[in-house]
C-alpha cells in the first residue's frame, strides 16, 4: 500500500485504524475514513497512518 499523499489522508487513515482496533466507534467515522475502514486491512491503515508528515501537503494535489 502506498504512503499517504496528504496530511488529511493520513488523518483519515488514523481515524479508520482507531476504529478498526476498537478504540473509537465505527459510527463516528465520516467520509474518507469510513471508506478506508470498510476497504482496507489494519496493516494497510497502519502503513498509511505512519507516513512521515513533514513534507506532505495539507490536501492531495492531483
Amino acid at each position: 500500500m502506498p504512503d499517504a499523499r496528504s496530511k488529511s489522508q493520513q488523518r483519515a487513515a488514523g481515524a479508520a485504524l482507531s476504529a478498526k482496533r476498537g478504540d473509537t466507534k465505527v459510527a463516528d467515522l465520516k467520509g474518507a475514513s469510513k471508506g478506508m475502514y470498510d476497504t482496507m486491512s489494519e496493516d494497510e491503515l497502519e502503513d498509511m497512518a505512519s507516513t512521515a508528515r513533514k513534507d506532505l501537503p495539507e490536501t492531495a494535489q492531483d
